[in-house]
C-alpha cells in the first residue's frame, strides 16, 4: 500500500515515489571475488536489523584462492531474507537480484523468480566478460531477460564519476563500487543509511581514511541515484517484526559459539585455552576468540590439527578448559587425540563446523554429512558426548552446555554446527550473565584416600586434579589404566570394565535433559524428526503443512549422543556394587578389590 513517509536520510526535495508494503523480501547480491559482495550483505543485514526485521542469511563464496576475475568460477554471493514475521530461513529464491558482472547473472539468474527485479552493473557487459561468462551475446540486448523487471544501471561509470577528483587511482576506485550498488539498494528498501555511514567510518576511518571518504561519498551517490532516477518507480517498506523486548544484535554462528565458550569458561571459573590450524569454515572462531584476552581466554595457531588437539588436551590436564575446532577433514586428523582424550577422562570441547566431503570436497558449501563421524569415529570403543546447534544464535547456547557437560562428566564433548550456521546471521537478543546458572569447576584438593579413577556416584566422572597439587601425583596416558588406581593395566576383565564405564558415563548425561520439544500436536500422521541446521526449513515446512490442515508435527534433536530418554529418567541406569579380583598390571596390584561399579542393562 502506498504512503507518503520518507526513509532516514532521504532528500525530501525528491519527486515522491509510491512505497509498496510487503511481508517479506528476499534480496542476493552476487559478484566477482574482489566486488565486496560479502561486505555488502553483511552492511545490509546490520541495516535490515536496526529497523527492526526478523532475517536470515547466506553467504556464498567460492573455495579457490582467487578465481580468474569475471568467470564462473570467481562469483561470490550473499542471500538475505528479511522480513516483518519470523524468519527460519534465507528463503529459496531470491526477489531481488544484484548481479555485478556477466558470470554474477549466469550462475544466479536460474534462481531468481519469475518477474523477479533484477539490477545489473551494464559496464561489466563487454566482449571479454561475455565470453568469460560463456554467453554467446549480451543478454542485456537478445531479449532473454524478458519476464523480469530488469534495472540496467552503470554502476562502475557513475562510480569513476563519483570519485573523479578524490585522487585515489583507478583500481581503489573500482572497488568503491559495490557501495554504488548497496545505496541503491537501501533506496529501495527504505533501510535507514545512519547506520551504514557509521559502519563505513568505522571500518575503514583508521587505516584508510580516504577509502571511507570515498565509499561514504559513493554510498550515498548510489542512494540519491535511487531516489533520483527515472528507472526506479517505486521503493518498498518491510514493517518491524514483533519480536521479544531486550538487546539485540546481529551476530554470526562462529560468533556466537566464541562467546559461548568464553561465557561457559567464565561460568566454570576456568581459563580457556583455544588451539587451531586454519579451515574453512572454522577459522573464524580463532580470530574471534582472539579478541577476549581480557576474559581468561588464549588461543594459539598451532602448525597442524594433531597439534591443536594435543594442545587444548594438555590445557585441560593443566586444569583449564581446552577447546579446538576444526571441519570434517581437520576432526579426522584429530581422531586419535580425541580418543586420547576419552581414555584420560578430561573435559574438551571440540566443534566440528561442518562442511561438504568427501576429502577437501566443498570448502565453502554446507553439509551435515559428519554424524557418524563424530559418533563413531575413533579406534576401539571411544564414546563422546556429541550436540548440534540449530541456528547461529543457538551456537552461543550450545557452546556453553558443551563447556558445562564437558566439565561435569570428564569426558570429551563434540559440538556440530556447520558452514551454514558459521557464516550465517539472525537477530539475537543478548543474554544477562546473571540469569545463567554457574557450574563452578571443582578439582580434587584432598590426598586422602585418593585413587584417580574413583568416579562420582551420579556423574561417573573422575577427579579433576591439577598437575603439582601436593599428594595427588597420579598417572594417566593412552594405555588403558585400573579401573580405581590409574595403572596401567591389560587385565581383560578391567577393560572390558573401563568400556562399561565409558560408556555409561556419556549416558548419564540423560539425566541432564529434560522432555524434549514437539512442534505440534505429540500424537499425528507423521513426525518429522532433524537435527542441526536444517531446523529453519523443517519448522517453516511443518508450520505450513499444519496451517494447511496435515496432521504433522516436528522434533528436532539437539543432543545425538546421548539421545533423549525415553522414559526422561531411565531407571536402568543405577549404581550397583561391583567386586573384581585384584587388576594385575605392571605397576602393581590394587589395594582394595571393592570399588564402585555401574549396570546398564
Amino acid at each position: 500500500m502506498a504512503t507518503s513517509s520518507t526513509p532516514t536520510g532521504q532528500d525530501m526535495s525528491a519527486t515522491p515515489r509510491p512505497i509498496i508494503e510487503v511481508d517479506s523480501v528476499v534480496i542476493r547480491f552476487a559478484g566477482d571475488s574482489g566486488d565486496g559482495m560479502q561486505l555488502t550483505g553483511s552492511e545490509f543485514t546490520k541495516a535490515s536489523a536496526v529497523a527492526g526485521n526478523d532475517l536470515s542469511t547466506l553467504p556464498d563464496y567460492p573455495a579457490e584462492i582467487r578465481a580468474p576475475t569475471g568467470t564462473l568460477f570467481g562469483v561470490s554471493g550473499f542471500q538475505l531474507q528479511f522480513a516483518s514475521h519470523q524468519v527460519f530461513t534465507p528463503g529459496d529464491q531470491p526477489d531481488v537480484l544484484v548481479a555485478m558482472n556477466p558470470a554474477a547473472l549466469k550462475t544466479n539468474l536460474p534462481d531468481l523468480v519469475t518477474s523477479g527485479s533484477l539490477i545489473v552493473n551494464t559496464a561489466a557487459f563487454t566482449k571479454p566478460n561475455l565470453t568469460k561468462a560463456k554467453y554467446e551475446s549480451n543478454p542485456l540486448e537478445d531479449g532473454s531477460l524478458e519476464g523480469y523487471q530488469v534495472f540496467p544501471v552503470d554502476v562502475t561509470g557513475l562510480t569513476k564519476e563519483c570519485l573523479k577528483d578524490s585522487g585515489l587511482n583507478a583500481k581503489s576506485i573500482d572497488r568503491c563500487k559495490n557501495f554504488f550498488a548497496l545505496g541503491m539498494t537501501f533506496w529501495m528498501f527504505n533501510r535507514p543509511i545512519e547506520p551504514a555511514l557509521k559502519s563505513i567510518n568505522d571500518k575503514f576511518r583508521k587505516k584508510k581514511p580516504e577509502l571511507a571518504d570515498a565509499n561514504i561519498q559513493v554510498f550515498k551517490a548510489g542512494y540519491h541515484y535511487g531516489e533520483t532516477a527515472e528507472i526506479f518507480t517505486q521503493s518498498v517498506q518491510v514493517k518491524r517484526a514483533e519480536i521479544a523486548p531486550g538487546k539485540y544484535r546481529n551476530i554470526m554462528g562462529n560468533s556466537a559459539t566464541a562467546i559461548g565458550l568464553v561465557t561457559g569458561a567464565t561460568l566454570a571459573e576456568l581459563p580457556l585455552l583455544y588451539a587451531g590450524y586454519p579451515i574453512t569454515p572454522a577459522s573464524t572462531i580463532l580470530h574471534e576468540l582472539s579478541r577476549y584476552r581480557a576474559y581468561g581466554a588464549t588461543t594459539i595457531q598451532v602448525e597442524d590439527e594433531i597439534a591443536a588437539a594435543g594442545a587444548a588436551i594438555g590445557a585441560s590436564f593443566g586444569g583449564s578448559i581446552g577447546v579446538t575446532a576444526s571441519s570434517g577433514p581437520g576432526v579426522a586428523l584429530k581422531a586419535e587425540a580425541m580418543g586420547l582424550a576419552v581414555s584420560l577422562e578430561l573435559p574438551l570441547v571440540v566443534v566440528n563446523v561442518q562442511r561438504g566431503g568427501p576429502s577437501t570436497g566443498l570448502p565453502t558449501k554446507t553439509e551435515q554429512s559428519d554424524l557418524l563421524q563424530m559418533l563413531y569415529g575413533r579406534n576401539g570403543e571411544s564414546p563422546v558426548a556429541v550436540l548440534s546447534a540449530r541456528t547461529p544464535g543457538d551456537c552461543f547456547d550450545c557452546a556453553i552446555e558443551a563447556v558445562r557437560i564437558a566439565v561435569k562428566y570428564m569426558t570429551p564433548v563434540v559440538l556440530m554446527t556447520d558452514g551454514y550456521l558459521a557464516n550465517g546471521a539472525e537477530p539475537w537478543r543478548i543474554p544477562k550473565l546473571s540469569d545463567i546458572a554457574p557450574f563452578p569447576a571443582k578439582f580434587r584438593t584432598d590426598p586422602e584416600n585418593f585413587f584417580p579413577y574413583e568416579r562420582d556416584e551420579k556423574t561417573l566422572a573422575r577427579p579433576w586434579v591439577k598437575p603439582g597439587t601436593p599428594g595427588l601425583a597420579h598417572r594417566v596416558g593412552g594405555l588403558e589404566k585400573d579401573a580405581l588406581t590409574g595403572h596401567v593395566s591389560y587385565d581383560p576383565e578391567n577393560h572390558q570394565k573401563m568400556c562399561e564405564l565409558r560408556r555409561d558415563k556419556i549416558l548419564r548425561i540423560q539425566q541432564e535433559l529434560g522432555p524434549i520439544e514437539v512442534n505440534g500436536e505429540h500424537e499425528g500422521e507423521v513426525l518429522v524428526i532433524g537435527w542441526g541446521s536444517t531446523y529453519g526449513a523443517i519448522t517453516k515446512s511443518v508450520n505450513e503443512l499444519r496451517e494447511g490442515g496435515a496432521k504433522v508435527s516436528h522434533v528436532h534433536l539437539r543432543w545425538l549422543n546421548p539421545l533423549h530418554p525415553h522414559p526422561p529418567q531411565p531407571q536402568a541406569l543405577r549404581p550397583t556394587p561391583w567386586t573384581a579380583r585384584p587388576a594385575r598390571s605392571r605397576c602393581g596390584t590394587v589395594a582394595r578389590s571393592r570399588s564402585p561399579g555401574w549396570d546398564a542393562t
